[in-house]
């Protein structure tokens, strides 16, 4: 860098060693195709009398720079900086720029041109072999740019009888960014095909695959789901953000006192702890922020995961594989034999998996899970079901995490509000505990939160520690009612609880917590 800086100086430019405003580039990047930014590493910053200031790392690079003033009619002044810099800059500006899928349906355009386009991706060699610029292309490319900028984690494409539709899931809700003319499903379902490897010409059985893409620099693992319908392919595409950070341990929105309970669990020698809740609560998030936790040079830690969701440094992941008959249970039976200080399971989903759960912790592992209850004495409930003694339960657990997601509120458009009394019995003998109060806000919705009110969401957690009271209790077969009124009678904090710490704190709303928390009511 010094070097550059040096040459730059020595030419008679300005070297920059921060990153310029972004904001003022949007009518000039337009102009300039990202390829070529990228490949030359240059791109306008911004117009000042006639004159476009560039920011670039090769400021030799003349015919480049020649090619720029071509494009963007105007004379050019450089500006120096380096090259990780220079990305830098054009990530966020092609980001900001970016056109929605809706604004992509015009270069669509009308039946003339859908016939057009249709003729051209008939048959899979045409499909391979389409230009990137086709409008079916850049469309489908909108799409997925449109769900990484609002944060989505599914992409829907459905198809209905007369009409298709692009729905995104943004914190945790469903909304709809598009309605393509039901006339290019076909072709956009192939395009989807194409790029997760899958088989075009087979349109009656569900297929899986996968796509990696980049936007702005950050590398997106793409899962794709393709089933047959009644009126054609349905596709559901699942983002993963590879390059974005796991949150720890005490970023996940615990309170004080049961995060210092959780901590205390996870770094006991063994005992199973139990994350549980539905799909999309934010289970696979909590267990990679207890294992990060404790991940250190003195253990080993392995996991079994369907599938990996993303890589941690310094442990050791397996994926099942059920086509060649890898299961939950074969890997930890595996896993065992490689001498782990701590195991991770994806999910306790059948009696051999949990009974060698339960060996494992008996013998001197740490072992953390998942299961799909409803709240926290449920698991218990639900080992029995499977077929644990309940005796083996009780010497194995150390204790069990329920959670659910709430959507924060949109900072830029929330606003105070007076709850009623009616809304405040809403939520049970919780509120009073909680000491909830009549000052609350309301989400109201803006262009920031897609007019949701929402931005974001974070944990509600209820955490059932298995004391000497509750062990007695499971020996004795209590069922999970019992067992949750005593956990409450010694101080635990239900799901509804811990929602209305979000309230009082303007985090969330009254209307949240009850959606989530509708099936667990308060004890």
């Amino acid at each position: 860098m010094e070097k550059l800086k040096e040459l730059s100086l020595r030419l008679g430019f300005t070297y920059v060693e921060s990153l310029p405003p972004v904001e003022d580039s949007a009518p000039l990047v337009r102009k300039v195709p990202i390829g070529f930014a990228k490949k030359n590493e240059l791109a306008p910053v911004a117009s000042v009398d006639g004159t476009v200031t560039v920011l670039t790392a090769k400021p030799l690079n003349h015919h480049a720079l020649a090619d720029l003033r071509a494009l963007l009619g105007q004379p050019v002044e450089i500006r120096v900086a380096a090259p990780e810099l220079v990305a830098e800059f054009i990530n966020r500006a092609y980001e900001i720029t970016a056109g929605t899928a809706e604004d992509m349906l015009g270069e669509v355009g009308g039946e003339n041109d859908l016939e057009s386009i249709a003729h051209q991706l008939e048959g899979s060699a045409d499909i391979l072999d389409t230009d990137e610029e086709a409008p079916i292309v850049r469309l489908l490319n909108s799409l997925l740019q449109q769900a990484i900028k609002e944060k989505a984690s599914d992409v829907h494409i459905e198809v209905f009888a007369d009409s298709l539709a692009a729905r995104l899931r943004v914190d945790g809700i469903l909304y709809t960014v598009l309605k393509p003319p039901r006339r290019i499903h076909a072709q956009l379902i192939s395009r989807v095909k194409i790029m997760a490897g899958l088989d075009i010409a087979e349109k009656r059985l569900p297929q899986d695959g996968r796509i990696s893409i980049k936007a702005a620099g950050r590398e997106i693992d793409v899962r794709v789901s393709v089933i047959p319908t009644t009126f054609g392919e349905r596709v559901v595409m699942r983002l993963l953000d590879k390059s974005r950070n796991l949150l720890r341990l005490d970023q996940l929105g615990m309170d004080h006192e049961m995060f210092d309970h959780i901590k205390q669990g996870i770094e006991l020698p063994n005992g199973i702890i139990l994350v549980t809740g539905p799909t999309g609560s934010g289970k696979t998030t909590t267990l990679y922020a207890a294992l990060s936790q404790v991940n250190t040079v003195q253990k080993n830690v392995l996991t079994v995961e369907d599938p990996v969701e993303y890589q941690i440094r310094g442990i050791g992941q397996m994926q099942v594989n059920p086509l060649i008959g890898l299961h939950f249970a074969d890997g930890l039976r595996s896993m065992l034999r490689q001498d782990p200080d701590i195991i991770m399971v994806g999910e306790i989903r059948d009696q051999e998996t949990a009974r060698i759960a339960v060996q494992a912790s008996l013998t001197g592992h740490l072992v953390l899970s998942t299961l799909h209850t409803n709240d926290s004495a449920g698991a218990i409930t639900r080992l029995v079901d499977i077929g644990i003694e309940p005796f083996l339960i009780a010497s194995s657990l150390v204790g069990i995490l329920a959670q659910r997601l709430v959507r924060i509120l949109c900072p830029a458009c929330k606003t105070p509000m007076t709850l009623e009394a009616e809304e405040i019995r809403r939520l049970g003998s919780d509120a009073a505990r909680a000491g909830l109060g009549t000052r609350a806000w309301r989400a109201t919705g803006c262009p920031v939160c897609m007019q949701s009110g929402y931005r974001g969401r974070s944990g509600i957690y209820e955490y059932l520690r298995i004391t000497d009271s509750i062990r007695s209790l499971i020996v004795k077969g209590a069922d999970s009612k019992e067992i949750r009124q005593a956990a409450v009678s010694g101080g635990m904090h239900t799901l509804r609880r811990d929602g209305i710490r979000r309230i009082i704190a303007g985090e969330t709303t009254l209307d949240e917590v009850l959606r989530v928390t509708e099936e667990t009511d308060g004890v």
